[in-house]
């Protein structure tokens, strides 16, 4: 990586949206994307774990050269955000916030549903975000466990998601919150579960708006590379790329001790 590089992580593929959205509106900058599998999914982890495990591949992408780190992570966020900021005062951290203050916005009965991990709903962040933007709203919060690895593995979703869509339609959300970046790649079937009056909410593309508004002064002077490497198999994390974006990438394997 060179200095002004972009670093973006997750524990897998689920910030592969994000990364999409960002290279679209920084088509010349160098971005290294860092699936940390070996230690997949975060959402299932405790936030101890989790957190240690963001400062560690975090570290990674600076001292390769990253000055724009993207937390691709629900889950990490929640853990390890605000400490990352305050280690690592001279790095542009972006992380995922889940998106209730649009969620308030677009609904018309007063009620929003939040779909994403355990490990998100745990993080002082969400209930953070809660109180800032909820305040006279309904927060219908749905942990939604199996569904990032069921995504991950390329194992099949519908029963999850209609029970997991069911669950927060039927206690009154007109508008769903995607709390959890694997889920962008099942958005459209969370959108159809939930039926035509229902709002769905994924945060990439105003995740990536972020990113470009943290680098000032960096011109897209690079060539544009994106590296993608993981911590587990390079093989499979290939075989993933391809079915969830339909490209095929070059991968390689990093350890990342932490």
């Amino acid at each position: 990586m060179t200095a002004g590089s972009i670093g973006i992580f997750d524990s897998g593929v689920g910030g592969l949206g994000i990364l999409r959205e960002v290279q679209s509106l920084l088509p010349s900058t160098e971005i290294v994307y860092v699936a940390d599998q070996a230690h997949s999914p975060y959402g299932e982890r405790g936030l101890t774990a989790v957190r240690a495990r963001a400062f560690a591949v975090s570290e990674y992408l600076i001292d390769a050269g990253a000055t724009t780190v993207v937390v691709a992570c629900n889950s990490a966020s929640a853990a390890a955000l605000h400490e990352l900021r305050d280690r690592f005062p001279a790095v542009s951290f972006v992380g995922m916030e889940p998106a209730v203050k649009p969620a308030v916005g677009a609904t018309q009965r007063g009620t929003i549903g939040v779909l994403a991990t355990e490990a998100t709903f745990q993080g002082e962040l969400f209930s953070s975000v809660v109180d800032r933007h909820a305040r006279g709203v309904s927060v219908v919060a749905r942990a939604c466990p199996g569904l990032a690895a069921a995504i991950e593995d390329g194992d099949d979703t519908d029963d999850l998601i209609r029970r997991f869509t069911a669950d927060v339609v039927g206690r009154g959300a007109d508008t769903i919150v995607l709390g959890c970046t694997h889920y962008s790649f099942v958005a459209d079937q969370i959108q159809a579960a939930a039926g035509d009056g229902v709002t769905v909410i994924d945060p990439a593309p105003a995740i990536a708006r972020q990113v470009v508004r943290v680098r000032p002064g960096h011109d897209d002077t690079d060539n544009g590379v994106t590296r993608y490497l993981t911590t587990g198999d390079p093989e499979r994390f290939a075989s993933q790329i391809e079915r969830l974006t339909g490209s095929t990438q070059s991968t390689s394997t990093v350890e990342i001790e932490g």
